[in-house]
């Protein structure tokens, strides 16, 4: 963080000295996300309603891990599009809901032991709006859609798509998927992939909205692996934590070479701009405050009141009022206030100008 730059605060009272350096506010570091996360999960309490939410996970198969790593944007992409028209169609229909719905879908690419493993999860509202807006459909206690159902519809639209993108030539197939340009090879690709069961998963529905923004927090913002997992680093190893879901959910430990580590987190390093949380149906960000008022109506809720005084307030009055932490208390003396006493310049690369 040193070439970042950073400040020197001062005590007023104790004169104790904290050095602080700026945050690179990579979305794929470790320990730049908690201001960010924080923010948002202030942004989603206005979002929750007093129902049912589900949490699905949709998983495509391990033969299609090599293909996304080599078209990451591509794959991806079609990962999400196939997920929300699954739950858009299936919400819809009268056989099951019979409502449009609303949800989030966020992207994770890892398995606990590093290596690639594309899933999305979703949290999805248990019930939604009638097509007309005039009443709220609910769904039956603790059961949204069969899961068996949701798997077939997603790896149906997940394999239309991926011919799509074959035949309009978005994807490359270099070393080791290089068969794969063939069109024949291709086409037998996914007739594999259309006779296996797709992994889809509807766990039990979360107790409140308090659970979901608890779970949100967990999730949304995490990275492939935190410093909290990382044991020791030693001998050009890294030991790390990991739960063998194989073998009965066991705590492990796992030692890789610093290389292979390294190229393991780097798997999972999203395209520029690439946004990992999306919202589909209610919460759509066109006039998501329009239909969740009328939703609110129609549960006979209160309509949420934004404060605008929040609006222009500091991230250290952020943490403040939301965390309950004071960033400008000595943490020494805890009497005094940390005034800045020197800023920390950027370190000047040798390159020329």
């Amino acid at each position: 963080m040193v070439e970042l730059g950073g400040h020197v605060d001062e005590c007023d009272t104790c004169g104790a000295i904290r050095i602080s350096y700026n945050s690179c506010r990579n979305r794929h570091c470790p320990k730049c996300q908690f201001t960010r996360k924080e923010k948002w999960l202030e942004a989603r309490k206005q979002d929750l309603l007093p129902i049912q939410y589900f949490h699905i996970v949709f998983t495509i198969p391990d033969e299609l891990n090599p293909l996304a790593l080599r078209n990451q944007r591509v794959i991806y992409n079609i990962l999400f599009r196939s997920v929300s028209e699954t739950l858009i169609q299936l919400g819809k229909d009268s056989k099951h809901l019979g409502a449009n719905i609303g949800f989030m879908n966020i992207l994770h690419t890892w398995g606990q032991n590093l290596m690639d493993h594309p899933h999305i999860h979703c949290i999805v509202s248990g019930g939604g709006l009638s097509f007309d807006n005039k009443r709220w459909i609910p769904c039956r206690k603790r059961f949204f859609l069969p899961v068996k159902v949701l798997s077939r519809l997603f790896r149906g639209k997940c394999l239309y798509h991926l011919q799509k993108s074959y035949q309009s030539e978005e994807m490359i197939f270099p070393g080791n998927i290089s068969k794969l340009k063939n069109s024949e090879t291709f086409r037998e690709f996914l007739k594999g992939l259309y006779s296996k069961e797709w992994v889809v998963y509807c766990k039990p529905p979360f107790k409140g909205p308090d659970m979901v923004l608890q779970y949100l927090g967990r999730y949304t913002h995490r990275v492939a692996i935190g410093n909290h997992r990382i044991i020791n680093i030693e001998d050009d190893k890294v030991s790390f934590r990991w739960r063998d879901y194989s073998d009965g959910n066991k705590n492990k430990i796992m030692a890789l070479d610093v290389f292979e580590f390294i190229r393991r987190f780097l798997l999972h390093v999203l395209p520029n701009r690439f946004v990992k949380i999306r919202y589909y149906g209610l919460l759509g960000n066109r006039n998501r405050r329009v239909i969740l008022d009328q939703c609110r109506k129609l549960l006979r809720i209160a309509v949420i009141q934004v404060n605008k005084e929040y609006v222009s307030e500091t991230w250290q009055e952020f943490l403040l009022r939301v965390c309950g932490v004071d960033i400008m208390k000595c943490p020494f003396c805890e009497k005094g206030k940390m005034l800045r006493r020197e800023i920390l310049l950027l370190e000047r690369c040798n390159s020329p100008p």
